[in-house]
């Protein structure tokens, strides 16, 4: 009898012994797994302002130096400012809204062919078209648009506009806009062996309230802004696989007997620029991370005023 009572302790003992230590394991791995959350969390933030510091730095840099049409201190041979800091480097993005269209402005013919470009089909993309000049489209008295009954009859019901958009993110009001459409996405690359994702813009990369209704900046616009504005296919192949321009003479050669690419691009902005900063920490042993961070704002260069700069959108993802 004792004999089996010890056995019996001996047996509880063990399951003790075993509970406690799947308790500690598992105590052991939450704790990690916090450890490297608040880890990476830090090192998001510390990302963060790097980026952020590399914006303020690169208006800075853009007042105090050189001169180009109407902006003091833009540098036509420096479409991207490289900068490093204690804790990590960061590049900055230098691109004019003329690199974009004005989405007020662009005619429907061409929004269809802007959505071709950005591998929309022909109904789908003529559905969006209509749908983003119904938009903008002033009604009068009593009239109704196109689209107004589908935007009633959705969860949270909402009115179009009917009116100048005033902020390019309305896009994703707009029926048939989806996420993926506006932000860009990843496409299967079959030209390459092994196929790849390559990432494929979307519409606030050709589009802006503060867009060109002229040409297009030759070393910030994307393929299917150019291709919307006229530009031929081949000519846009070779204008990435060329560029950044960073004289004007060389643009000039460059366009010479292509009397569409002549219209429809050109070297340099106004006074509004995207200026997207995209940072990287440093370790401890210089190596650079793999956590990226990218922060945007867009920036009115305002000639002989007080302020000289007003930063009109800041953008903390991009």
């Amino acid at each position: 009898m004792k004999t089996s009572k010890r056995g019996s302790a001996l047996l509880m003992v063990m399951w003790m012994s075993a509970a406690m230590a799947a308790i500690a394991f598992s105590l052991a791995t939450s704790v990690r797994g916090e450890t490297d959350h608040t880890s990476t969390t830090v090192d998001d933030l510390r990302t963060y302002y790097i980026a952020t510091g590399a914006i303020q730095r690169a208006i800075m840099d853009i007042q105090q130096g050189g001169v180009a049409p109407d902006v003091p201190g833009y540098h036509l041979n420096d479409p991207r400012l490289v900068y490093q800091f204690p804790t990590g480097d960061a590049t900055v993005e230098i691109i004019p809204e003329t690199a974009k269209l004005n989405i007020n402005f662009i005619a429907g013919d061409k929004l269809v062919l802007l959505l071709g470009a950005l591998g929309l089909d022909g109904d789908r993309a003529q559905e969006i078209a209509a749908a983003i000049v119904d938009w903008r489209k002033p009604l009068g008295a009593n009239a109704a648009g196109s689209f107004d009954e589908y935007y009633a009859s959705q969860t949270p019901s909402f009115h179009a506009r009917h009116a100048s958009f005033e902020e390019i993110e309305e896009l994703l009001s707009v029926k048939g806009v989806t996420p993926d459409i506006y932000y860009g996405t990843y496409v299967r690359d079959t030209s390459v062996d092994p196929p790849q994702l390559v990432a494929r813009g979307g519409l606030k990369d050709c589009l802006s309230v503060y867009g060109s209704t002229g040409a297009l900046d030759v070393n910030g616009a994307a393929p299917a802004a150019m291709a919307a504005a006229g530009v031929p296919q081949d000519v846009i192949q070779a204008v990435v696989a060329r560029r950044p321009f960073l004289k004007v003479q060389d643009f000039s050669a460059f366009l010479q007997g292509n009397s569409a690419a002549a219209r429809a691009l050109r070297m340099g902005g106004n006074q509004m620029f995207t200026l997207r900063a995209t940072a990287r920490l440093r370790g401890l042993d210089g190596a650079p991370s793999d956590l990226r961070r990218t922060v945007s704002a867009t920036v009115d260069f305002q000639v002989n005023n007080d302020p000289p700069i007003v930063v009109l959108r800041w953008y903390d993802h991009g």
